[in-house]
């Protein structure tokens, strides 16, 4: 039996592992990264991405988001230097770990902690440092504590170790660290482990979770599946005609509100006049200022000769031009839109 490394973590798989074979380590359970997503908290990856990562029928090393993959490269650049000051700071000295961590028991808990930190006098670690490089918009939410997606992912790493505490080291913006003691919250790990244990049980049982509408959904299923053109699928009307019976309800919902939030702010506009600026007993209760989008088509139209001076030629993809030449590339990048047809009206 693999000997424990820390209080109830056990070394699952060494550093410095290739990308690909560290990717399919990753599949054998939940990481840390991963545990927001699975409870429906990510902005960027769904529950349903996860699980179909986890049962194989995604590519192993699909690209991200270029955003994303750019945000990845500067954390991981600055991730040494972070971890050093920290150190300065603290007193604490910090050390690389043996590799990917599992729970000794229960071997889908997955963790890649960033450093573990020895306390003054101790020869083995006795916590954990997780490092964050986000933007200087964050700052006020980092002053006040440890966002939701990374205190998650530190307490799954606590689960995984068994540590009684961590740290955090947030740089923000390039040039401000926030550092932050997290305290193990029992009742919070129970918490996580029964949640992300229900999905990973449905990823053994092959039991996907509901699709959620979520846009990280939405993005997936534009890209997950290779379309068949004029394929046709016969679908269970059990299913499908409680949904579009569902949307129609919806979207005719959307539109009354919509209308109704058209007529208040027009109320308000009418009510500010030519004002930029309307006041309530003292207080700045709304703005209507005219800075919003340039009506370049209606400038053009009511002043051409002086709209002709200001053009700019637009460098610009010639997609019609791909699409005549290379139309099983240019189908690829297509966005596929959801069109539901309206019942026809049969009454004599």
């Amino acid at each position: 039996m693999t000997s424990a490394v820390t209080p109830t973590g056990v070394v699952v798989a060494p550093p410095g592992l290739e990308r690909a074979e560290w990717l399919r380590v990753r599949r054998a359970g939940i990481g840390g990264s991963e545990v927001a997503a699975v409870l429906g908290m990510s902005q960027y990856v769904s529950p349903r991405e996860v699980y179909l990562d986890k049962v194989g029928e995604l590519p192993l090393d699909r690209p991200r988001d270029p955003a994303l993959e750019e945000a990845a490269f500067w954390g991981h650049v600055h991730e040494p230097t972070v971890a050093a000051v920290f150190a300065d700071r603290t007193g604490l000295a910090v050390v690389e770990g043996p590799g990917t961590l599992a729970h000794v028991e229960r071997r889908w808990m997955l963790a890649n902690v960033d450093r573990y930190v020895l306390a003054e006098g101790e020869s083995t670690p006795s916590s954990l440092l997780e490092i964050k490089t986000r933007s200087a918009f964050q700052l006020d939410e980092w002053l006040a504590g440890v966002p939701d997606g990374p205190a998650l992912q530190t307490h799954w790493y606590l689960a995984v170790t068994g540590y009684a505490h961590a740290h955090v080291a947030a740089l923000l913006g390039g040039n401000r660290l926030i550092i932050h003691r997290v305290e193990r919250d029992e009742g919070l790990i129970e918490h996580l482990v029964a949640l992300v244990g229900e999905f990973w049980q449905g990823v053994l049982d092959r039991v996907p979770p509901p699709v959620d509408g979520s846009e990280a959904t939405e993005r997936l299923l534009g890209h997950l599946y290779d379309v068949r053109p004029k394929a046709v699928t016969v679908a269970d009307p059990d299913e499908v005609l409680p949904l579009l019976e569902r949307r129609r309800e919806l979207k005719e919902r959307a539109a009354r509100t919509e209308a109704e939030l058209r007529e208040v702010d027009n109320s308000l506009k009418a009510a500010a006049g030519e004002a930029e600026v309307v006041k309530v007993q003292g207080q700045v209760a709304y703005t209507w200022r005219q800075n919003g989008p340039f009506a370049a088509k209606r400038f053009a139209a009511t002043h051409p000769s002086l709209a002709a001076q200001y053009r700019r030629p637009a460098d610009a993809l010639d997609a019609d031009r791909l699409a005549a030449e290379l139309p099983d590339l240019h189908r690829q990048f297509r966005a596929r839109r959801l069109i539901v047809n309206t019942p026809k009206d049969t009454a004599a």
